[in-house]
């Protein structure tokens, strides 16, 4: 029942290294199960049928006897075998798990992570047991990290370490183990009713600013993010921000209504990758469109601000599989947050994933994808056609960066549709 993110980056030489080992195993288990069956069929044939005495019955069962002596060493080295494979899996994957023995691991993390046999014995639609904690493997390669994560009073107020715990999330530590406290809570005075509340500003109030270098939102306004999407997009009033996705600066921006008007059976609910501060998810609101907008609090807090206007933010690092299920949304819309560090094959485990929970007729918006060469647009290019998806449109064109530099920049904007498999 636990998360499994394989870190993937050098991943096609670890299978294939898996796979050797695996292979070895089933070719020497081919091997022992011949070997075993020629030992038998040379005991019960060896000896002619009309000499059946004494010394051919004990030359008969001493053949037996070897062949089952052999056959336990066979097993033997099989089960050593095996564990030797599982071995070496787990150091080329990076995966070990937890040693609760291990000194200075805290009683909290201690009970979490045992197994908790179910009261009544098996269950008989799942089978299982026990109910096994989830918990991301990676946790184990950040465990003095963990621990201190999981060091508090019980019942006790939580401690304020947020930002500790997004840092584990980004080494791929989650989900996070559930803690037994009480988390800090900010009152939440001055929020508008909705839909007011869209378009009206966030008070810094409201907001836990704990392990970030700015206090408000004036400031975050005038600091270069790692976002760089979110240019000003704090300033619901007098920025670019409320002219989004209504009005166009380039060929690249698409007007939100155009894009709606293409999908085929309506558009209800939708996945925004990397929003930001929500703004596509209320300007779909206005549409009467319900948009989970997935984020992390990265340099800023987004979750609190998307929250504040009355919007659903999903705190969750794009390594981690989407928990929904199977084609339920009519469109995913995702800008340059998409492209997880760079990382080819990282890229297209997510784009299978998205893949996955559109539904057939259903929208992809590549929002003004940030290419760095040439050579990232023909790889995101091939990608995309793998998925055999329409283009309902494609625009690829040059910027001047919006963070002020003064370059140029390839983008890729893009309404893909998703074909019908059967």
């Amino acid at each position: 029942m636990g998360s499994v993110s394989l870190k993937i980056g050098d991943g096609t030489a670890r299978f294939r290294r898996a796979t050797l080992c695996s292979s070895a195993v089933n070719i020497l288990m081919l091997f022992s199960v011949i070997t075993t069956n020629l030992f038998a069929l040379y005991a019960f044939t060896s000896s002619p049928k009309d000499h059946q005495n004494h010394q051919l019955l004990h030359h008969t069962h001493k053949n037996i006897t070897l062949i089952s002596e052999q056959v336990s060493l066979i097993a033997t080295q099989i089960d050593v075998s095996q564990k030797k494979l599982a071995k070496m899996e787990k150091e080329l994957f990076g995966y070990e798990s937890f040693d609760l023995s291990r000194p200075n691991l805290p009683n909290e993390l201690k009970l979490f992570l045992q197994h908790h046999q179910l009261p009544l014995g098996k269950d008989s639609r799942t089978g299982i047991t026990e109910m096994v904690a989830s918990v991301g493997h990676s946790c184990e390669k950040s465990v003095d990290f963990l621990s201190q994560y999981m060091t508090y009073k019980v019942s006790g107020p939580c401690p304020d370490d947020w930002s500790l715990a997004q840092k584990l999330i980004l080494r791929g530590c989650e989900p996070l183990p559930r803690r037994r406290c009480f988390a800090k809570s900010v009152p939440k005075v001055g929020l508008y009713p909705f839909p007011l509340s869209l378009w009206k500003p966030v008070s810094d109030k409201i907001v836990t600013w704990t392990g970030l270098g700015c206090k408000s939102f004036d400031c975050l306004n005038q600091k270069k993010l790692i976002n760089r999407d979110c240019v000003n997009c704090f300033d619901l009033v007098n920025g670019y921000e409320n002219q989004r996705f209504v009005m166009t600066r380039g060929k690249n921006d698409f007007l939100i209504d155009d894009v709606l008007a293409l999908g085929i059976g309506g558009i209800r609910i939708g996945f925004d990758i990397g929003g930001g501060s929500g703004t596509f998810a209320a300007r779909m609101a206005e549409r009467n469109v319900t948009v989970i907008t997935n984020t992390l609090n990265i340099d800023a807090p987004f979750s609190e601000f998307i929250a504040a206007r009355g919007l659903f933010p999903l705190y969750l690092s794009l390594d981690h599989r989407f928990p929904f299920y199977d084609s339920v949304f009519d469109l995913v819309h995702a800008t340059s947050g998409l492209d997880i560090g760079g990382k080819p094959e990282k890229l297209e485990f997510l784009m299978f994933d998205l893949d996955r929970i559109l539904r057939a007729g259903g929208l992809f918006w590549l929002d003004n994808f940030y290419c760095a060469n040439e050579e990232k647009k023909r790889e995101l290019t091939r990608l995309i056609e793998r998925f055999g998806y329409k283009k309902l449109k494609w625009v690829v064109g040059e910027k001047v960066d919006s963070a002020g530099s003064g370059k140029s920049e390839i983008y890729l904007s893009a309404v893909l549709q998703k074909p019908v498999r059967v």
